[in-house]
């Protein structure tokens, strides 16, 4: 089974906004495991776990998980989020396949 990884936006000016965001990726992550895919979506994995650390370490982690992952998906809106840009660029220097929803 593939492991796909899915790339998007976390952060927003609200916490309703955020929420948004989780759902949006929590949607497209139901999709891909109807497809056949073990997915991760680290919206999920530290939802809302805001302020309990430098988020570093948050982007760090997700970055170390990506690179363990066989696909990236990348969410429709990934481009508006600097974080989702630099996981796909990181992404296409892994040569990971990508899949644009």
């Amino acid at each position: 089974m593939k492991v796909a990884y899915i790339v998007g936006p976390y952060r927003a000016k609200t916490v309703e906004g955020i929420a948004r965001n989780i759902q949006a990726a929590e949607a497209v992550a139901k999709k891909y495991w109807l497809k056949g895919y073990a997915v991760i979506c680290p919206h999920k994995n530290t939802a809302f776990f805001d302020g309990l650390t430098n988020d570093r370490i948050w982007l760090e982690g997700d970055t170390e998980i990506l690179t363990r992952c066989d696909t990236v998906i990348a969410m429709k809106g990934f481009e508006k989020s600097m974080g989702s840009k630099k996981e796909i660029e990181i992404a296409w220097k892994l040569n990971k396949k990508i899949i644009y929803d």
